[in-house]
């Protein structure tokens, strides 16, 4: 806590993190430097068996932060490969600049508009200052990784949930960016943020479900009234159309005909025009 108060005081003095750490890696003093100097003589006339306690190796996704006397020796990690260290007086904090990735766990979130959700996230990072990492925060690891939850938890209360729904990459941003800003001092670069899931109360479900249902009828019954209106004014032109040549009603009549006696029906029914019958019926 006194590291990151110090980190946060400078911060504000305009003071980088760089200069930060060059104070912390200052001279050793010269109680400091007599016990070095006795610690590489005393090497040096053990060296056949102390040369296994000054080779250190790393690998090339590892920086090794050396600390000589509880101080920092270089503004510059250490690696890959080989190099030498004091055994008495060195000591050594590996550190692996892989990305890692995790997973936020569902966070029980309300909405700007009161509403209930459970949201669930994936995070990748990786250490991009190997001596900020070691001297700024006791576990960069651990730390991003409760920073993300409530990052998650504040983005998420300012937007409505219509916007939970629908802008799931600007929330990702919007969680990056703070993220990343945050945990710069810690020398930790956010390189993704995705949100996995949104799960909502279920009675919250069948609400939306039933709102779905219903504007799809409506959209239905709207499609199908237009339907009827255009069928309505294609019979109307239809109608002016026969009334005007009554010879095309009898055409009209033998197409029907035509069209019944292909289906093999058994009964076919005639009709004929009222006034016909009429004239009977007067007789």
């Amino acid at each position: 806590m006194e590291m990151e108060d110090q980190m946060e005081s400078q911060k504000r003095r305009g003071v980088s993190r760089d200069d930060l750490i060059s104070e912390q890696t200052g001279s050793l003093g010269c109680i400091g430097w007599f016990i070095v100097f006795l610690s590489s003589i005393l090497t040096i006339c053990l060296f056949p068996i102390t040369i296994w306690f000054c080779l250190k190796i790393v690998q090339e996704y590892e920086r090794a932060v050396i600390f000589r006397l509880g101080r920092i020796t270089d503004r510059k990690a250490k690696g890959p490969g080989i190099f030498f260290i004091v055994p008495l007086t060195d000591s050594i904090v590996k550190v692996d600049l892989r990305t890692v990735s995790f997973d936020i766990p569902p966070q029980e979130i309300l909405t700007k508009d009161s509403v209930t959700v459970s949201v669930d996230g994936v995070v990748y990072f990786r250490v991009s200052d190997p001596i900020a990492s070691v001297a700024n925060v006791t576990n960069a690891d651990f730390a991003t990784r409760l920073l993300a939850q409530t990052t998650l938890r504040n983005v998420l209360g300012t937007k409505n949930l219509s916007e939970v729904l629908s802008d799931r990459e600007g929330i990702a941003h919007s969680m990056q960016t703070s993220l990343d800003d945050a945990t710069d001092n810690w020398g930790i670069k956010v390189e993704r943020v995705e949100i996995k899931d949104v799960k909502l109360p279920v009675q919250l479900q069948r609400a939306m479900a039933a709102e779905a249902e219903a504007t799809r009828e409506a959209r239905a019954k709207v499609i199908a009234a237009e339907g009827e209106m255009n069928a309505s004014r294609a019979l109307k032109e239809a109608s002016l159309v026969i009334a005007e040549s009554p010879s095309a009603l009898q055409l009209r009549y033998l197409q029907t005909l035509n069209t019944i006696a292909a289906e093999k029906n058994s009964t076919i029914i005639f009709p004929l025009p009222i006034d016909v019958m009429a004239h009977f019926m007067q007789k």
